[in-house]
């Protein structure tokens, strides 16, 4: 359940039409097998997708490429961002499950509860970094008139790393919300499903 920032920024100095921060995104699967609990969880540790940051494997991952392109205009004696483009790359990773032919019915309800916590989890990590996808293209946007269009570049180097940088920060401390919280939360949700699905 952890993000991948991978962040290849693209400056160009030819015309580059203006739009919005623009998500891109896709899906992949592994798939696991397992008729309990105990050997749904070795599954997922053993065929779970391997995050570089933490050198562990985890049950989803979401991998996202921030893909800026920029143009400055020299007028005068000064230079000025004329646009800037920020395109965000998004795949998230999700497990798939082929149950053994002994799994009972409350571990595929356990389960059907833990996929959807994954999915919504590994989404979260979409919104987060949209968010600072908007934010990197708007603030790239209002870079000022600078004597030259070498400081232009600058600056937007040094915006896009500290937009990047708290990027990153956000989404470890999203993480470190849902660790401490897991075991209560898929409780709550486990009682919450199983009401909605005696209720009906």
């Amino acid at each position: 359940m952890k993000a991948v920032l991978f962040m290849p920024l693209i400056l160009l100095s030819a015309a580059c039409a203006a739009q919005g921060a623009q998500l891109s995104k896709s899906y992949s699967y592994f798939t696991i097998g397992g008729s309990n609990l105990d050997e749904i969880e070795q599954e997922l540790d053993r065929n779970g997708p391997n995050v570089g940051s933490t050198g562990q494997r985890h049950p989803g991952a979401t991998r996202m490429e921030f893909n800026t392109k920029l143009t400055w205009k020299e007028k005068g004696d000064t230079c000025r961002m004329s646009a800037a483009h920020v395109t965000l790359k998004v795949k998230v990773i999700l497990p798939r499950w082929k149950p053994g032919s002994k799994t009972d019915s409350e571990t595929r309800f356990v389960w059907n509860t833990l996929a959807a916590d994954i999915k919504r989890h590994e989404e979260s990590h979409v919104i987060i970094a949209k968010n600072h996808a908007r934010e990197l293209e708007d603030a790239l946007r209002k870079i000022g008139p600078y004597k030259s269009c070498a400081q232009v570049k600058q600056r937007a180097a040094l915006l896009t790393k500290r937009i990047l940088d708290k990027h990153e920060r956000a989404q470890q401390r999203f993480d470190r919300i849902e660790s401490a919280g897991f075991e209560k939360r898929l409780q709550k949700l486990l009682e919450y499903r199983w009401r909605k699905a005696n209720d009906s």
